[in-house]
């Protein structure tokens, strides 16, 4: 497995990370499917994980740490996510430091990742939502700074609402936020406007996310399908989306090259970009992992295919339905 150096802290990691939403969220997933998933996962050479307290209340976390413990031997990158107190994704305009990310909150939900994972040390610390407003509020940088120096946490990361990545520009010039995390997809193409080049003028790591948009750029999502109760995907494919969203696909389909399947093509386009350290696909299948890391392994896009992924560009605001 390539690796990358993660930004101006140069750690090693994987270009294929592991993005652990879908194993405590999302229906049709089996522990053991999960438990062979992750074990071929790092046999394969991922070494970037990312969970969240969001998914599942910790369910996650404690997935993590076991694998984590079970191989002391094999360096493994630990993302994890403060969820903001108020419970409430995404954050909203006029959402204030004190509704989402107050400094004893912030040390509380470390500390409750920490337990979860059963690990004394957390390689990035993420807020799991973000606005811009807050860049300045030294607060929540004093309380980053002190888990820091505390060795509780390797380093700082924010996790941009979905269809917002300018939404941290001002924080990330404060200098104290080491990694972002955005939605960067075929459809989803706009951090390369002016994100991803900030980014490497500071030296700020990237992680991709949803390299598949939720998985119909994974050929998953039809005209027919349906989610259970509780589902993220329930909500994201409701009658606003649904519709659209196969039309696009079907269209962006047609205008790949022979022999590129849709999947490889979603999942290479998201680290054909120079300033993506790592991109973390959910992965809930031993299947999944192999078809993703061999995707990664065929390196990036040639410029001819990207050329041709471009126009399928699709700029959206966020929604009620889009989280």
């Amino acid at each position: 497995m390539q690796t990358r150096p993660f930004g101006r802290l140069g750690w090693p990691v994987s270009a294929l990370g592991y993005g652990m939403w879908g194993l405590a969220n999302w229906s049709g997933s089996d522990d053991d499917e999960v438990a062979l998933s992750l074990e071929a996962a790092v046999a394969a050479g991922v070494t970037f994980f990312d969970t969240a307290w969001g998914y599942g209340r910790g369910a996650s976390e404690r997935i993590l740490g076991r694998l984590v413990r079970a191989r002391p031997e094999r360096r493994l990158f630990t993302a994890s996510k403060i969820p903001p107190k108020n419970f409430a994704w995404p954050s909203q305009r006029g959402f204030t430091l004190d509704d989402c990310f107050p400094p004893d909150h912030i040390r509380e939900y470390t500390e409750k990742s920490l337990e979860n994972l059963g690990l004394p040390r957390l390689d990035l610390m993420q807020f799991h939502v973000w606005e811009d407003a807050w860049a300045r509020d030294e607060r929540w940088q004093r309380a980053m700074d002190d888990l820091r120096r505390e060795g509780l946490i390797g380093a700082v990361g924010v996790s941009v609402n979905r269809w917002e990545p300018w939404n941290c520009f001002e924080t990330l010039r404060t200098g104290v936020v080491d990694a972002v995390q955005v939605i960067y997809n075929i459809f989803d193409q706009a951090p390369e406007d002016e994100l991803f080049p900030l980014c490497q003028e500071l030296g700020v790591a990237v992680i991709a996310r949803v390299p598949f948009d939720e998985g119909s750029l994974a050929g998953q999502i039809r005209a027919d399908s349906s989610f259970p109760e509780g589902d993220f995907r329930r909500i994201y494919f409701g009658a606003e989306n649904l519709g659209a969203t196969v039309q696009r696909v079907e269209a962006l389909r047609a205008a790949l090259p022979a022999g590129l399947a849709l999947p490889e093509a979603a999942l290479r386009f998201a680290i054909s970009h120079p300033a993506v350290n790592t991109v973390i696909p959910g992965m809930r299948r031993p299947a999944h992992v192999r078809a993703n890391v061999d995707a990664v392994e065929r390196r990036v896009l040639p410029d001819a295919v990207r050329s041709l992924l471009r126009p399928h560009r699709w700029d959206r605001l966020p929604a009620a339905w889009s989280l």
